[in-house]
């Protein structure tokens, strides 16, 4: 073998277990970073998403590369891997992204209904919502502005996602 050598216990792992222990130690080093998916194909690619409290760095993303990359035996195993950050486009998925997106406007569905405002508040069990929005005068004619609220819980969401506003 050249370059590390590689600790004889991984050895009788299945890439999977070793890959999941190399991450668990990656993200142990840098504790704002949290895993929000990992993948292993057929062809072993690999892809992890990684999100952070503080937004993840590229620097971010190559210490973790490297942590798994270098742990690893290419020599018993042929893999791919990709280390990234969780995109806008991917939506929120973790409770730490929520709380991470304090303040922001946010869309979120559920099976009953579509809702759309700031994220003012996120707890272990739920998230809160807070918007303006138009209704008809209780009395007479026209609208009045009203402020909304909602609480939801995450087992109630069925998709999230941060709204970008330029």
């Amino acid at each position: 073998m050249r370059g590390r050598k590689v600790p004889s216990f991984y050895l009788f792992m299945s890439l999977k277990d070793q890959v999941q222990e190399l991450l668990e130690g990656a993200l142990k080093e840098n504790p704002s970073l949290f895993l929000i998916e990992s993948k292993i194909h057929p062809d072993n690619s690999i892809e992890i998403i990684i999100d952070g409290d503080d937004g993840v760095k590229v620097e971010d993303c190559i210490a973790v590369s490297r942590a798994i990359e270098h742990n690893l035996d290419r020599e018993e195993e042929d893999f791919s891997l990709q280390v990234m950050s969780a995109g806008v486009s991917e939506g929120l998925q973790h409770i730490r992204q929520y709380k991470k997106n304090l303040g922001r406007k946010i869309k979120i569905k559920t099976d009953e209904e579509v809702l759309e405002g700031d994220l003012i508040s996120a707890t272990d069990d739920e998230i809160t919502l807070k918007w303006k929005a138009r209704e008809p005068k209780p009395v007479g004619k026209g609208k009045v502005t009203v402020t909304k609220e909602a609480n939801v819980a995450y087992e109630n969401i069925v998709e999230a996602k941060v709204m970008i506003t330029f």
